[in-house]
């Protein structure tokens, strides 16, 4: 038992200048993401085109509601067949709107995880860099809710905010 004991203070004593020796970073890569100029113009580019959808779609809309307006105020004048043949046309509308709007937010979706799916490559390399030449052990992403408690002064994340700018 003494034995053992002994072996183990030694171990700690012998790793002891290792752990001090290390360095811990930590990274908000989501404000990263959010605060870069890449990320800013990614985010203007999508509510632009969000925007854009939107009047479209609203002008759709309001074509949707003409139509059965129309409907409405003709059900009386038209015949059976004419009135199952102008609700058939609604329906149709009405299912072409939807299915306009689903891939409007598809495409979006899409094109948001392509622009931040290429930010982070570009980020995780220069952050890759930043670690290495800082002499970084380790660097940690603050939001995966791992880290309960850090300095501030280990937070890295304006440093590559700045370093992904200036290369941009």
């Amino acid at each position: 038992m003494k034995r053992i004991f002994i072996a183990l203070i030694a171990v700690l004593l012998l790793a002891a200048p290792a752990i001090a020796e290390t360095k811990i970073g930590m990274v908000d890569l989501q404000k990263a993401l959010n605060r870069s100029k890449a990320g800013m113009a990614a985010k203007q580019e999508i509510e632009g085109q969000l925007k854009k959808f939107e009047a479209e779609f609203k002008s759709k809309q309001n074509e949707l509601i003409s139509l059965k307006d129309e409907l409405e105020k003709q059900a009386v004048l038209l015949s059976d067949s004419a009135k199952a043949e102008k609700e058939l046309e609604y329906q149709k509308n009405v299912k072409d709107l939807q299915r306009f709007n689903k891939d409007v937010k598809d495409e979006l979706q899409q094109k948001d995880t392509a622009h931040t799916k290429r930010i982070l490559n570009e980020l995780f390399a220069i952050l890759q860099k930043i670690g290495k030449d800082g002499g970084y052990t380790m660097v940690i992403e603050k939001n995966e809710g791992a880290v309960i408690y850090s300095d501030e002064t280990i937070d890295l994340t304006d440093e590559l905010i700045k370093a992904y700018d200036a290369k941009q």
